[in-house]
């Protein structure tokens, strides 16, 4: 899947296109959820994920998410994130969009963990957890 949006910026879903450095350099020093992770763990991540979606701004990654499946039953979303001289514009909206509606898996039950988006992953049926969701940390 690849789509031109709003002012060139690019949505692709090329695992091959991901830049492994920039999206490490966001996650581990700018992000609340993955601060000070390794390289290594954000290489292998993106690299063992189902499915990555990327947007790209003149060949630039300006934004991310991957998801992990059973390809049965459930999709976990993770690492979603748009730069931030990029916000505003819609974008996360359509980061979104592509990795759910477009993905193999719109069908499936997807999970995440978010502590400050909540009302745009309800834009796409996410609500809050049940009363039977458990977490190990």
């Amino acid at each position: 899947m690849w789509r031109e949006l709003a002012d060139g910026v690019e949505l692709d879903d090329d695992p091959n296109r991901i830049d492994v450095d920039a999206v490490h350099d966001f996650l581990s020093n700018h992000a609340y959820w993955a601060e000070g992770r390794p390289r290594e763990t954000v290489e292998r991540t993106v690299r063992e994920a189902s499915r990555v979606v990327g947007l790209y701004a003149d060949g630039r990654q300006i934004g991310f998410a991957r998801a992990f499946t059973d390809g049965v039953a459930a999709v976990y979303l993770a690492d979603v994130y748009v730069l931030p001289e990029f916000r505003g514009r819609g974008l996360g909206v359509e980061l979104v969009r592509g990795m759910v509606e477009a993905s193999p898996w719109p069908d499936r039950k997807w999970l995440l963990h978010t502590r400050d988006a909540h009302e745009l992953y309800r834009r796409f049926g996410f609500g809050a957890p049940s009363e039977r969701l458990m977490e190990r940390q």
